[in-house]
């Protein structure tokens, strides 16, 4: 089972409710390593001062901005963590809007968000809620250090968060040449496009995303196959499955709703759902191993024979 990105709490209004934040892609690329030809070995990228060519340990090496070419300020880690936001695991609704009100040039990455134990009530009633209204949440929320802004909506029986795009990371249509104006200015006619719209009438038919796939990464995926057979795989072992979320307070969503109604602003949560990860146990140290043991032991007998 995957592991949650954070586990924490869903809030809108007065009401909160225990969460975890689940990845809703999934990687399918081939990931290819880089080798020396002439015998086989893993090529590294190596951090290389400019200058003297000479490798950088990470120890020496600092985050700078280049203002302008070759003119740069160092920042401190302390300078970056200034400007980071609090790490607070909270998906903080701000607001709702109709679900059609947003571009689709907006969105930008999905993620599943599951409810805690015991905390499925308030996660089905802010679903069929939005059912009902035709809304969707505008929240804020922070993944490891930086704040994104996104969108809650209902997707058959549960909550998407996807991440959102900001304006100023769009760039406006009117930076390229598309043309403008009526069709008769580019001489597209009236029956061109009544059988243009027969056209795309008779290649119409309900969205099934089964049916497509990426047929490159398929005959690739053979070939890759084909090699393996003759030249043998190396396999990597599993990771383990994430412990599941704690159990949830029992909340009176019903005074929650009033509350909030007569408020009529968001309080944000105060450490409701956040819980403790588990430290991993220690390693063991290794054991040496039973040749050099061996070997030892072998040398010992030489020297007294």
């Amino acid at each position: 089972m995957a592991r949650p990105i954070w586990t924490g709490t869903l809030s809108f209004g007065l009401l909160n409710v225990p969460v975890s934040l689940m990845s809703a892609e999934r990687s399918v690329d081939l990931h290819f390593r880089m080798l020396d030809s002439r015998s086989n070995t893993p090529v590294r990228y190596e951090r290389v001062n400019a200058e003297t060519g000479e490798e950088v340990p990470w120890k020496d090496v600092v985050k700078a901005f280049e203002y302008k070419k070759g003119s740069y300020v160092v920042l401190e880690p302390e300078d970056i963590r200034s400007a980071s936001p609090e790490g607070r695991e909270a998906v903080e609704v701000e607001t709702f809007v109709d679900a059609g009100a947003i571009g689709a040039e907006y969105f930008e990455k999905p993620y599943y968000l599951v409810p805690g134990k015991k905390a499925e009530k308030g996660y089905v009633l802010l679903r069929e809620t939005l059912k009902r209204t035709g809304k969707i949440g505008i929240a804020r929320v922070v993944i490891r250090t930086r704040e994104y802004l996104s969108a809650v909506m209902p997707k058959g029986d549960s909550l998407l968060l996807m991440l959102l795009r900001y304006p100023q990371e769009l760039i406006d249509a009117g930076e390229y040449s598309i043309p403008e104006g009526k069709p008769a200015d580019y001489r597209v006619s009236p029956k061109e496009i009544d059988m243009a719209q027969q056209l795309i009438e008779s290649m119409s038919d309900e969205w099934q995303p089964d049916a497509f796939r990426d047929e490159f990464r398929d005959r690739l995926r053979k070939v890759i196959e084909k090699r393996m057979k003759s030249k043998g795989v190396v396999v990597t072992p599993e990771e383990e499955a994430a412990p599941e979320n704690a159990a949830t307070n029992v909340v009176d969503f019903m005074a929650l709703l009033q509350q909030s109604l007569k408020s009529k602003r968001r309080t944000p949560a105060k450490g409701g759902g956040e819980e403790a990860e588990e430290k991993p146990p220690r390693r063991k140290a290794p054991r040496k191993s039973a040749r050099k043991t061996a070997a030892k032991k072998s040398t010992r007998k030489r020297g007294s024979a």
